[in-house]
């Protein structure tokens, strides 16, 4: 049986008036779902879900990095809020003379400097010097430089919810696509031989041009622009701009690989980019964030799976950015999923069926990583590339669609129907 794709508003307060959070756009949207109330859950399944959700969930995220810091501490260390980032490395953002002039007093050395030729804008790498604390280097930068923008090189991680599990497609119907659509990808790496892509024009960015297939950003891409004979996502036919920022390295992606994945983005005027990944907050990627919004694009970002109470994660909560929530087949809020001020839309991403690479080519998956391609594949038709207008007007029109809590269109999303 079918179900319809629903795509449904998270406003940014709890008013009946809440207003769109976009700079240039003043749109009154219904009134945002409060707190998660479980006792609407008749599915026994469900219910232990959300009553696991609601009392754990952080808890699952948090492990996940615990798991990640001890099995690949040799390049990565905690920052003092316990997140990951790459190990002795401090990030500028654009530094001038005195910056580096400030570094080098505070015994730094560059390791790495990455123009990012489509933001016209500089990241260097600091080497923290064996012997000197990460966080203390970093204090005594700010120092010695006030002016100057510095931070940890955070890691940044898929926001699925669960591990993804073996499933057998339906047919499902996108919107076909114009040839001139065009969507972008920061992710990890798509499996380009995956027969959903055999049609997709496909340009990749990172990791030396060596493929390295990734379930998370193969499962993300194909809801967005994949087709074969029972498989369509969002957008069929449109181009693919995939940029790998983990190079199957396990221990996630950088705020530094993901300012050159946007930089290489904005070089090649890709309107709309999809951002399913999650992490803290971070002065170089505020910075690169805030550049590709001013040159008109639009960001789409999951907004994470730590439950309804949690502190906001990033990119998504960074201001401009339209972050994106998860609901079920019902159009309900997952209990998993964010919520709060920095939800802009929801859409399905509860037991969605996606391409993965090797066998089996399809799994179920689950959280609000899969329910951001879907928005910003229906953002790709109406912003070809970057222009703020047409930005503004892309999310108008999307929210005057969404208004009624429902977008038409013919897209499985539960695959238990088929058995």
């Amino acid at each position: 049986m079918r179900s319809v794709l629903a795509l449904t508003i998270a406003a940014c307060t709890a008013s009946a008036h809440a207003q769109l959070r976009v700079p240039g756009i003043d749109l009154p949207l219904p009134q945002r779902i409060g707190p998660l109330d479980t006792g609407i859950l008749r599915d026994p399944a469900e219910r232990l879900l959300s009553d696991r959700t609601v009392q754990d969930v952080r808890g699952l995220r948090l492990g996940e990095i615990t798991r990640r810091l001890r099995q690949h501490r040799d390049v990565l260390e905690a920052d003092p809020r316990g997140e990951p980032v790459v190990r002795r490395e401090i990030l500028a953002w654009s530094p001038n003379a005195a910056s580096l002039a400030a570094a080098k007093a505070a015994g730094l050395g560059i390791a790495r400097e990455r123009r990012l030729e489509g933001l016209d804008e500089t990241v260097v790498t600091f080497r923290v010097p064996d012997g000197t604390d990460t966080a203390t280097a970093l204090e005594l930068l700010r120092q010695r430089d006030p002016e100057g923008t510095y931070d940890f090189n955070h890691v940044y991680t898929g926001s699925a919810a669960a591990p993804m599990v073996a499933a057998t497609p339906a047919r499902k119907h996108g919107r076909a696509a114009p040839g001139t659509v065009s969507v972008g990808l920061v992710d990890g790496g798509v499996d380009t031989a995956h027969p959903v892509f055999a049609d997709t024009p496909v340009r990749r960015w990172g990791c030396d041009e060596v493929a390295h297939p990734d379930p998370h950003g193969t499962a993300v891409a194909a809801l967005m622009v994949g087709k074969s004979a029972d498989f369509r996502g969002v957008a069929p036919g449109a181009s693919l701009f995939a940029a790998d920022i983990y190079c199957d390295s396990g221990s996630g992606g950088s705020a530094e690989r993901i300012a050159g994945a946007l930089a290489w983005l904005a070089r090649q005027q890709v309107g709309v980019i999809n951002m399913s990944i999650v992490g803290p907050a971070n002065l170089a990627l505020e910075r690169a964030v805030g550049a590709m919004i001013r040159r008109g694009h639009l960001l789409v970002a999951a907004a994470g799976n730590d439950g309804p109470a949690a502190p906001p994660l990033y990119p998504a909560s960074y201001p401009g950015v339209v972050g994106v929530g998860a609901v079920d087949k019902r159009g309900r809020i997952l209990p998993e999923a964010a919520r709060g001020p920095q939800v802009m839309f929801s859409a399905p991403g509860s037991n969605m069926v996606s391409a993965s690479p090797g066998s089996p080519p399809y799994r179920q998956v689950r959280g609000t990583s899969f329910a951001a391609p879907i928005v910003a594949a229906m953002l790709a038709a109406a912003l070809p590339a970057p222009d703020k207008a047409a930005a503004a007007d892309a999310l108008s029109a999307l929210a005057r669609r969404a208004s009624n809590g429902i977008v038409g269109m013919d897209f499985r999303t539960d695959p238990s129907a088929l058995k």
